[in-house]
């Protein structure tokens, strides 16, 4: 197995981790919210620590009621913080993000993100409507990056994508890429397992999502159109009102 493609089965595994046992990112201390981030690199480590040292967390078999019981249980802790503590600083302005965009998204990144800045990587108002340009801009970005679409309906969708974007020859990414949509109602749509079709860079289009026929959300070269269908690696819904849309603004933000 190439080291590539370790990695990759260890991010999957480490999503699944931080999605199930939170409390080893949470630390309650004091009242104040302490999150210990955790890169790519030390996945490993914190899979080693969970695997092989069982006795740091007893394992046992819960009810599906027992754990939403439980997650109710963190979320309501984390609501009664200050609000205000829990949004990202932004290093530039945003054409697109409001104040209601970002406490929405910050809720439902990774945890490895969220005590970064969020910095801004590409933007048509700055940098024109090239993709090619947009994956220029990302040719040093080694961290995850978030999308954030505009459309002339003056919706705002988009993708958490593990990985920067990039030309490829064949799909890249893992289960932590997500879509998101404002449109009409803030909603996520997470990995659904069916397949792996994350991300796929072309030079002519930037592709997420895939499966049934359809992509999740597919950009052309020019930045100018764009479309959202239902597709199996989300089994999302059309992030937009219209599922063919006229492309207004689209941003791209880095964590640094």
């Amino acid at each position: 197995m190439t080291e590539a493609a370790l990695i990759r089965k260890v991010d999957h595994l480490y999503t699944f981790f931080v999605q199930w046992s939170p409390e080893i990112y949470y630390n309650k201390h004091d009242n104040e919210k302490n999150v210990i981030t955790v890169d790519t690199v030390t996945h490993v480590s914190v899979i080693d620590t969970l695997l092989i040292n069982p006795a740091s967390k007893p394992w046992q078999i819960v009810t599906v009621t027992q754990q939403k019981s439980r997650l109710r249980s963190v979320c309501s802790s984390l609501d009664s913080l200050d609000s205000q503590d829990l949004l990202p600083v932004l290093l530039d302005l945003s054409q697109v993000l409001k104040e209601h965009h970002l406490d929405k998204l910050f809720a439902h990144m990774p945890v490895r993100t969220q005590e970064y800045h969020w910095k801004l990587m590409y933007s048509t108002a700055e940098h024109g409507t090239s993709l090619k340009t947009l994956y220029r801009n990302m040719t040093d970005v080694d961290r995850p990056v978030l999308l954030v679409v505009k459309d002339m309906d003056n919706q705002v969708f988009g993708a958490f994508s593990s990985d920067p974007f990039k030309v490829s020859t064949c799909c890249y990414g893992t289960g932590e890429t997500f879509l998101y949509s404002f449109s009409p109602d803030f909603q996520v749509f997470r990995w659904s397992g069916k397949n792996s079709y994350f991300i796929r860079g072309f030079f002519d289009s930037l592709q997420m999502g895939a499966g049934g026929g359809h992509f999740g959300l597919w950009l052309d070269a020019d930045l100018h159109r764009g479309s959202s269908y239902s597709c199996n690696t989300f089994c999302n819904r059309p992030l937009s009102i219209h599922q063919d849309f006229i492309i207004q603004d689209v941003e791209v933000w880095t964590f640094i």
